[in-house]
Formats: structure tokens, sequence, C-alpha cells
């Protein structure tokens, strides 16, 4: 017997499972009774069964065979069930009328499949009772039952499997059949609970109270689920075997209340998948234009902070901006490093979600593109090269000003202190009263005096030329030092025309002198170059220096060795000229010459003489200690040097050739994506692990700044090579763990399995042949081909301005991705995110706010309530809101 054998009717016709309705079996009676409990059974029932569709109509009936026998209600019924117009009826009240209508029932009820067996329209004129209640199952079989199916089952079986499997997980609930296992009503409430399990509190019903079952489930169902109640709980437990059809059209209404009931929560299912990728977007979107501004700002508040090249006067203020450019690099840019690479993987994932879900890619506001956050960038960058160089040539010109003006400052407070008195000495006109030797001793004395100004020419010359070269290198103080080079000029102007002045003087009356002591004219003569001599020395073994590397100061050292060496004949010297003045003693002692004052010829005496050597001899020790610790000092920056160098010779080829790996890693993965992820992470935390020395290298740049060290002939990595290989790389790995993060959300979204993403990794690094992770047009056409596509030249131009929209030739792994998860799984599209409205809004063209309301979550109800336009079609009612424009705007024109 077929599975549809067991729909048998006994009224007249049963369904065979082809679509058609066969006759009944021969051993059906036409003429036989009703069993009297079924025939009520069936009345009640499928009297409700028809109230609950016409009442749509605004009617109902009282009496199934009496209500149905002029035709009108019959036809009116079919229409309501079916959704379609029946021929027009006939309004006359006359029997062939009434018969007319009811043949035009049948035959609508024959146009639809169903076989009619014994069932007439005189008959249900005339108030068969029994061919009526067959007529009105055979409806409801057809309308109500036909279309149930479950696992490719239909009508009796599917029903049944369905009741099966909702029921399945409730105690003494065992649906077999649809008579005696509907008995205790644990079976009807089972079914209410498992759908509106606050309707019935299942745990406290007893399988030996059948009353008080029936009666839960049906007032439950009658008053929550819009099910008019079919049967009489007495009428069930106190027949042995309720009808099998009153129960199956009874069951049937619960399928189709639960079924819509799970048609709108799938509908509203998808929605809310839909709107919970929407706003996790949005918040996504809102996240990238705040971190953007963040960014953008901070290089717009920096930038004009690294132009400023306005130098500072003093050596203090150029070092403190030394110290904030320091600080800047090493504790706020890195932050900023960070933000914009987050920004870079926060674009990149927002695209791919975007893209993965079928939304319009994100646009984000004018002037706060990625592009536009490195051309911002690369501003930044540009404004801080050279930066650091200049500050520390300004520290250096700082320090050369400072060198040179203290130098001008002593040569020139030497020079005025000897300068002093030499005005009023040169106006003197004692030579009127002076004898013949007097004269010739002032004589004398003046060519010693004119000897010593042109030696020091020299000093002037110097005290002008430092002057210039102060002026030349911008010094803040050059007006004073101006004033000062002016007066001494002026003052060396007025002894050369006061010295010129007395020597005509003196020569005038040079012919009225003739004595002479030759002694004290050598004396003078010897004594006048020595004094110099060891005047310069002086000068030289207080003179400052300024020296960057070892060999300067060697150099230094070596001309003082030399200097020492000259001692022992100075030394000579001084003592022939104190033996000059020890001889003129000894002719004054021998012969008793009366002199009167000091030598006529020179101002120096032996005691200024010993005085000055003294000082010079005092002064050697004192430039060897200086020279010693300068020594040592540059051999503490040749350590500094040496100690950077040897750190950045290794840390930089270490961080080249992570970027090589990395280059390789991306291209030869292997395992799933995860066991990739996890290995890149570990790759990435042993990168970050290492930047401890990259600390300690800037501690040691640091410390060379500080020592004023301004080149290394050790390395030719710089603190700047390094820190910017550092910030590449991290954002290099940083990158490639968001692009298998992005692979992961592609392969989940898309539902690809790990098998096709190793094929088509494999098949990806297969024709990316020259290894950069980017496959050339030409390559992606043969790896399509080989894959089975059938590339035609406009075919190949489709897919390609699929996966390289910007025309550049040149297919990425993650869009070679892309493009065969499209190929291979499905996704939400605008449609239906459309049909699962339509199904909320009970298939109107418009929704109402209480319909989301009820349908979905609150928050999602709200954010669509928010964005939804009202609605302006032709069927619109108050506060109907337009989906169909809403599903639009979600995915963009060009997926509709």
């Amino acid at each position: 017997m077929s599975v549809f054998t067991h729909l048998q009717l006994q009224w007249g016709s049963q369904y065979d499972g082809e679509e058609n309705y066969m006759p009944q079996e021969d051993d059906w009676d036409r003429d036989m009774l009703l069993d009297p409990a079924w025939e009520k059974q069936q009345r009640k029932t499928f009297t409700a069964w028809c109230n609950s569709h016409l009442r749509k109509a605004g009617t109902q009936i009282e009496n199934i065979e009496e209500d149905f026998r002029d035709g009108l209600k019959l036809m009116l019924l079919l229409e309501v069930i079916s959704g379609e117009r029946l021929a027009k009826p006939e309004r006359g009240k006359m029997r062939v009328h009434k018969i007319s209508n009811v043949n035009k029932a049948l035959d609508f009820i024959a146009s639809k499949g169903v076989k009619l067996v014994s069932i007439g329209a005189e008959e249900i004129v005339d108030g068969n009772a029994k061919m009526t209640l067959g007529m009105i199952w055979t409806i409801i079989l057809r309308f109500a039952i036909q279309d149930i199916s479950v696992e490719e089952t239909s009508a009796k079986e599917g029903l049944l499997l369905w009741c099966q499997r909702k029921t399945a997980p409730y105690k003494n609930v065992n649906i077999q059949n649809f008579h005696i296992s509907w008995k205790d009503g644990l079976g009807f409430c089972a079914l209410i609970h498992r759908h509106r399990p606050e309707l019935i509190d299942y745990g406290k019903l007893r399988k030996d109270d059948p009353m008080t079952n029936l009666n839960t489930a049906f007032d439950v169902a009658e008053k929550y689920l819009d099910i008019p109640k079919m049967l009489d709980a007495e009428d069930i437990v106190g027949t042995a075997r309720p009808d099998e059809k009153a129960i199956m059209t009874y069951v049937s209404s619960f399928y189709h209340a639960f079924s819509g009931a799970q048609k709108a929560e799938t509908a509203a299912n998808r929605i809310c998948k839909v709107l919970a990728v929407n706003q996790e977007n949005e918040q996504l979107m809102e996240d990238y234009e705040k971190l953007a501004s963040d960014l953008l700002e901070w290089i717009r508040r920096t930038i004009p902070w690294l132009e400023n090249r306005m130098p500072e006067n003093t050596m203090q203020a150029m070092q403190q901006k030394l110290e904030d450019f320091r600080d800047y690099r090493r504790l706020h840019k890195p932050p900023k490093v960070q933000e914009k690479c987050q920004l870079e993987i926060n674009f990149n994932t927002l695209q791919t979600k975007l893209r993965l879900s079928n939304r319009p890619a994100f646009m984000p506001s004018e002037g706060k593109m990625v592009s536009d956050i490195n051309n911002a960038w690369g501003n930044l960058e540009g404004a801080e090269k050279g930066y650091e160089e200049w500050l520390l040539n300004e520290i250096r010109r700082l320090e050369r000003l400072d060198h040179l003006a203290e130098k001008f400052r002593q040569k020139a407070a030497i020079h005025e202190a000897w300068t002093g008195g030499k005005e009023e000495m040169l106006q003197q006109r004692d030579y009127e009263s002076s004898s013949l030797s007097e004269i010739k001793a002032l004589l004398k004395k003046h060519e010693a005096f004119e000897s010593d100004l042109t030696a020091h020419q020299d000093r002037v010359e110097q005290i002008a030329a430092i002057a210039q070269e102060l002026n030349e290198l911008d010094y803040y103080d050059s007006p004073s030092v101006n004033a000062r080079c002016q007066r001494i000029c002026d003052q060396w102007d007025s002894l050369g025309n006061l010295t010129q002045k007395r020597s005509e003087a003196l020569q005038r009356t040079e012919k009225l002198l003739e004595t002479i002591d030759q002694l004290y004219l050598e004396f003078a003569k010897r004594a006048a170059p020595f004094n110099n001599w060891m005047e310069g020395a002086m000068e030289d073994l207080q003179d400052t220096f300024i020296v960057h590397t070892i060999e300067e100061i060697q150099g230094l050292s070596m001309a003082h060795e030399q200097f020492k060496a000259t001692l022992p004949e100075a030394d000579k010297e001084r003592q022939a000229i104190l033996g000059i003045h020890n001889e003129i003693a000894k002719i004054v002692q021998t012969y008793h010459v009366n002199i009167a004052g000091s030598n006529p010829y020179t101002t120096i005496n032996p005691q200024e003489v010993n005085a000055k050597w003294d000082k010079v001899r005092h002064l050697v020790p004192q430039r060897d200690q200086a020279l010693i610790e300068e020594h040592a000092r540059q051999q503490n920056n040749e350590r500094l040097r040496r100690q950077f160098a040897n750190q950045a010779n290794v840390i930089g080829p270490w961080i080249q050739t992570k970027m090589e790996e990395i280059g390789r890693i991306s291209i030869e993965m292997h395992g799933t994506l995860e066991d990739q992820l996890t290995h890149l992470r570990q790759y990435e935390k042993s990168i970050i692990n290492y930047k401890p020395k990259i600390d300690q290298l800037e501690g040691d740049h640091q410390l060379i700044q500080e020592a004023l060290i301004f080149d290394n002939k050790h390395t030719n990595y710089t603190m700047e090579h390094i820190r910017v290989g550092w910030e590449q790389l991290l954002t290099t790995i940083a990158r490639t763990i968001n692009e298998i993060e992005n692979q992961i959300l592609t392969r989940d979204a898309k539902g690809i399995t790990q098998e096709q993403l190793n094929e088509f990794r494999a098949s990806f690094n297969h024709f990316d042949r020259k290894r950069t992770g980017i496959m050339e047009a030409e390559d992606f056409k043969t790896c399509l081909i080989s894959m089975g596509y059938n590339l035609g030249e406009n075919e190949f131009s489709r897919i390609m301005s699929i996966v390289d929209p910007n025309r550049m030739g040149l297919v990425t792994f993650q869009a070679f991705i892309d493009f065969m998860s499209r190929e291979t799984a499905d996704t939400d599209t605008a449609d239906q995110v459309m049909a699962s409205f339509k199904v909320l809004a009970g298939d109107k063209n418009y929704i109402l706010a209480d319909e989301l309301r009820r349908e979905l979550p609150p928050d999602q109800a709200e954010y669509c309530i928010a964005r939804m336009a009202p609605y302006s079609g032709p069927d619109a009612v108050p506060g109907a809101l337009d989906y169909m424009s809403f599903s639009t705007a979600l995915y963009g024109e060009s997926d509709l």
C-alpha cells in the first residue's frame, strides 16, 4: 500500500501522492453510516476550520450541511483559502441555481488536481451530511495538508513526521498516529510549549489528567495562537478512537500557525544578522574617522614645530631643543607610528568585511583616506628630515661662537692691558729737558717701542679677524664685540700716529745726542724680543682649544712637546740677557758710574724677565694637564663611537634579514590559517622582544650626541637608518598578520574550507612566478585556465575588472581569495534581505514600526526605524516604512 493510501477518505476521495485524487477502495460503501462519535467530531472540527477562513471574508456557517447547500459560502470559502477568483455565482433561490454554484465549486476543486468520487452537486444541495463532510475533508486535504513536506514526505506522513520531531524531547509523548496518540492531550501541549514555551508550564502537566491537558491546549491555542477550538475535550476522552480526520485537521492548523512563525523568525534572524554586520561596520567607520582625525591633527600640530629652524642664542637653549626632539622621536612619534599602522589595518579589515557582506566600499570623509594619511605622514617625515642635523650644526656653531668670543675677550684684554698708558707716554715732552745721553736713550727706547708696537700688530689683526668671523657666524652679541674691536682699532691708529710724531721729534734731536750705553741698548734689543716671545708663549699656553677627534688632540700634544723642547734654548737666552744686566751692574760698580733711573732704552727689567719666565714654566704643566684631560675625553668619545658602531652593525643587518624573512613567509606559508597566524604572532613577539636592543642603541646614540660627537667612521648606519628600518619592520609584520586575519574572515564568512584555501594558496604560489606575492595578469589568466575556466577576452576582462579595479595589471592574493570565494560560496544579498522584510511585513510593500519591534531585538528594531524612510506608495497607511529602499541602502544600487 502506498504512503498516501493511509489518507483514504471514507467520504469519497483520497490523495495518491502524484497530485491526483484516486477512487476509494472497492470495499467502501457510499451509503454506510458514520460512527456517531466521529461524525460529531468531524462536524465540530470541519465547521471550526471553515469558519477560521470564512471570518476573513466577514461571515461564517452554523450548520455545515445546510449552509453550503446554495453553493455561495462554499465558493467564498474556496476563494479565501486559494486566493483566486471563481466564476460569478448564481444569485437565484431555485434548485438549479444552487446546483450550478456547487458545480462551479466542484469544478474548481477538480482543477486543482482532485478527483472527486461519488460526490455530486445534487447530494450537497440536498444536504447529505456524509457527502458534505467528505467534500470538506477533500478541501482540507488539498489546501491545508497537501503541501506539508518534511524530508521529501508529503501530506499525512509529512505532518506526522513534523509532530514526532517537535515532540520528541518531551516525556510521556509518543506520536504514532492521528487518533489515540492525542487522547491524553500532552501532544497538543508539547507542540505549543515547543514553539511558545511562555504559554504553558509543561512541567506541571500529568499524563493521567487528559481533560486538563486538552482544555489547556485548546484554550491557549484559541486565545494566543488564533486557532479556533475545533474539538471538545470530552469528545476525545470519551471516544475509544478519536476521528483521524478531525485530529489531522486540528493538528494541521498548529502546523500552519507555527510554520508561519518559523518563517517570520527565519526572516527576522536574517535581518538581525545583516543589521548586526551593518552596525559593526558603522562603528568601525566611526572609529576610523576619529583615529584619522586625531592622527591628522597631531601631524598638523607637529609639522610647524619641525619646520621652525629659528636658532637660539645660547648653547643651553639649543641643547634643550635637541632634548625636545629626542623626546619626540623616543616618546611621542612611536605611538603615532603604531596608530598609523593600526589605521591602515582597520581600513583594510573594514573593507574586507564590507566586501564579504556585499556592502558598498567605505569612503572616508574628504581628506581622511589612507592615501591622505600617508601624504600627511610623508610631509611630517619631510619636515623631520634634516631637523636633527640642523640642531647639531647649530650647537656646533654656538660652540664655535662661544670659543671665538672667549678668545676675542682674552686677546682684547691682553692688548688693552698692553696699551694702558701708552698714549700718555707717547705724548710726553721729556726729551725737551733731557741731556744728550738721555735723548739718545729716549730715541732708542722709542725705537724699542716701535719694535714692540710692530710685534703687537699681529694681535690687533687677530682681534679684528675674530670679530669679523663672529659677525659672519651671526653671534648674538656682535654689537658689543664690534664696539670693543672698533675701540681697539681706533686706539691702535692713535698709537701709530703718536708714535710717528714722537719718532720725528726724537730724530730731530738725535743729532745732538752722541753717547749711548751699548750694554743697555743690547739688553733692550735682546730683552724686547725675548719678552715678546714669553708673552706669546704665555698667550699660547693659556689659549683655549676645541677638538673633535683623537688625531686633533694628538696634533696639539705634539706641538706642545715641540714647544717644550725649545725651553732649554730659551733659558740660555734668558741667562744671556740677565748676563748683560749683570755686566752693566759690574761696570757701574767697577767704575762708579752714577746712573739715575732705570735702563733708558727699555721698560723691561730683569725682575720682569724672571717673573714672566717663572709664569711660562708654571703654565707648561697646566697645559700638559689640559691636553691629557682632552686626550682622555677624545678616547672616551672614540669608545662611544665603537660601542654604537658595534651594535648598529649587528642591528642593521638583523632588521634587513627579518624584512626578507617576512617576505618569504608571506609567500611560503604552510598549514591552516590559524597555524600561520600563530606562527606569525610568535614571529612578531620575537621581533618585539628585540626592542630592548633598539632602546639600548638609542641610549648610546644619546650619549654620543651629549658628548657632541658629530661623525662615526666605524659604521655606515645612523640612528635614523635604524629607526626607519625598525618602524618598517613592525609595520610589515603587522600588515602580514592582518592579511592572514582578513583571509580567516573571508574563509569563515564565505564558508571556504581549509582544504580549499590551501588549494587557492598552492595555485596562487605556483603562478606567482616572481615570488612577489602578486600575480601578473597573464599568469592569473593561465591560473584560471588551469582551474577549468573557459576564458574569452570579454570574460577575462570582466574578471580582471573585479580583481584589479585600479587597472594595474596585478592581482593580489587577497583579491584572488575574494574572487574564488565568490565562485564557491553563497552570501546574503539585497534581494534576500528584502524578501525577509517582506515576510515580516506579511507580504505588504511596507512595514510598520510595531511589526519591527515585535519581530526584532529592541536595539536592531530601533536601528531600522531610525533609518527607514516613510513609505509613499499608493497603498501607504499612516506610519508605513519603506523597507525596500532601506535594503537598497544597505547593499548599494549595484547589488540590486
